[in-house]
């Protein structure tokens, strides 16, 4: 079983910045991608960023320029970067691992506010 662990999501205020990682028990090269979600209240559940077995990323625009999503193959660990933060930002953020199946992390919240 898949398990993937998120960490970093905080309080922040706007301008701001974090890092979340994500923490896969297999490694990142057993997935066709891996990916960052995020859902606010009373909202849907909708793709940040994701990056491919080979290394190639996609950004949702409202994102591009201000977020990164990078891995470390030795530590079996994605991150995504966040810059820029705005209020629009705040939201459970969740980890995604896919390839036959679609693994998720338990999220973690990331709060925008001053």
């Amino acid at each position: 079983q898949v398990q993937l662990v998120e960490s970093g999501g905080d309080l922040v205020q706007p301008g701001g910045s974090l890092r979340l990682s994500c923490a896969a028990s297999g490694s990142v090269f057993s997935f066709n991608y891996m990916g960052w979600y995020r859902q606010a209240p009373g909202k849907n559940r909708e793709l940040v960023a994701i990056i491919t077995r080979g290394g190639s990323t996609n950004y949702r625009d409202s994102v591009k320029g201000r977020f990164t999503i990078s891995r470390d193959s030795a530590k079996n660990t994605i991150y995504l970067q966040m810059n820029s933060l705005t209020p629009e930002d705040t939201a459970v953020y969740y980890c995604k691992a896919s390839n036959v199946m679609d693994y998720w992390g338990q999220g973690t919240q990331v709060t925008v506010s001053s």
